[in-house]
C-alpha cells in the first residue's frame, strides 16, 4: 500500500470538521486568526491535510487548556521555529 504524504491537503471541510468534532465556523475562525492557511482547490473549496488535522487538534488541546486564540498562536509559532532549528542542526549533523 502506497503511504501518502502528510502535507497532501485531501479532506474537505466538513470530513475536517467532523474529524476533529468540531463546527465548521470554528475551522473558519481557526483560519481567520491565523492558525493555519489550508490549501485552495481550484473553485476555493478549503483543503485540510493530516498535518493540519494535526494542528488542528494542537489547538483544541491547547484552547481546552484555557489558553486564548492569541496564546495559542504564539505557542503554535515557537513550536513551528523549534522544529525548523531542530531540522537545521540535523541537516548540519548529516552534512547536508
Amino acid at each position: 500500500m502506497v503511504e501518502r504524504d502528510s502535507r497532501m491537503p485531501v479532506y474537505g471541510i466538513a470530513v475536517a470538521a467532523q474529524l476533529l468534532g468540531l463546527p465548521e465556523a470554528s475551522l473558519r475562525l481557526f483560519e481567520a486568526k491565523g492558525l493555519l492557511t489550508p490549501a485552495r482547490s481550484d473553485g476555493g473549496t478549503r483543503r485540510y491535510s493530516d498535518d493540519d488535522i494535526a494542528r488542528l487538534r494542537r489547538v483544541t488541546d491547547l484552547r481546552d487548556e484555557g489558553i486564548n486564540i492569541a496564546g495559542i498562536r504564539r505557542v503554535l509559532d515557537l513550536e513551528d521555529e523549534n522544529a525548523s532549528l531542530r531540522e537545521q542542526a540535523e541537516d548540519g549533523l548529516s552534512g547536508g
